[in-house]
């Protein structure tokens, strides 16, 4: 009663009948549907496509698959922004509860045995009370029973927004930003990198191309939101 949960699209108070979301905010919201590109998960135009256009681009991909909940447009862009600036933590169980939805026959596939998420730099975690990638990590858990690895990597050095960097500028960025937890790479076969939105992608091939380099392990990405259809 003293707080009561909000609708994670229009954040209005949910109602007695409501569950996790108004009905009529649902249309508000673009989930990904197929076809999609086979290594990030963006939507493609064409079923004949195998690719989006970025990572038809990369010689090589460090993670082995990824997928995506919502397209990053229309009403999710403030729901995102609530959740990572405004304290709208809870935004998370309606968020998780979606990437199982879609998603837990794939994870379920991939044999996941741990939930990392991408870490934020101490310091911007401090100032902001909160990592959003970890709270959504700890709620997929709760759904699914899969441990989260928090300590499993950890960001060492703060980087510019990598948006409004180029493909090699972006790179240097995040050269020597994460150090992964060597003897804790070695518990694991497979797990999965959890984050809010896919952008460029440079963050989730980073932390792969270490945790590979630590250990015979695959890498899979699930995020909330990734950039428009290609």
């Amino acid at each position: 009663m003293i707080f009561p949960p909000r609708c994670p699209v229009c954040d209005e108070i949910l109602g007695m009948t409501d569950s996790m979301i108004h009905s009529g905010c649902k249309s508000c919201l673009y989930p990904v549907k197929e076809p999609v590109c086979l290594k990030c998960g963006k939507m493609i135009t064409s079923a004949t496509r195998e690719y989006c256009n970025d990572c038809a681009k990369k010689k090589n991909s460090h993670y082995d698959q990824g997928k995506a909940v919502f397209e990053y447009k229309g009403a999710v862009k403030q729901s995102i922004y609530r959740f990572k600036y405004d304290n709208s933590r809870e935004y998370a169980g309606f968020y998780a509860a979606s990437a199982v939805e879609n998603y837990s026959g794939w994870i379920q596939r991939n044999k996941i045995d741990a939930i990392v998420p991408v870490p934020m730099y101490r310091k911007k975690k401090r100032k902001r009370g909160y990592n959003q990638a970890e709270v959504f990590a700890r709620e997929l858990s709760k759904k699914t029973g899969i441990p989260v690895e928090n300590e499993f990597v950890v960001r060492v050095e703060n980087t510019p927004a990598l948006k409004l960097l180029n493909y090699a500028e972006r790179k240097n960025a995040l050269d020597g930003a994460f150090q992964v937890r060597k003897n804790i790479v070695n518990c694991y076969k497979s797990i999965l990198l959890v984050d809010d939105i896919y952008t460029t992608g440079s963050t989730a091939e980073e932390i792969s191309r270490m945790l590979k380099q630590s250990g015979n392990i695959h890498v899979y990405l699930l995020c909330i939101c990734i950039g428009k259809q290609d």
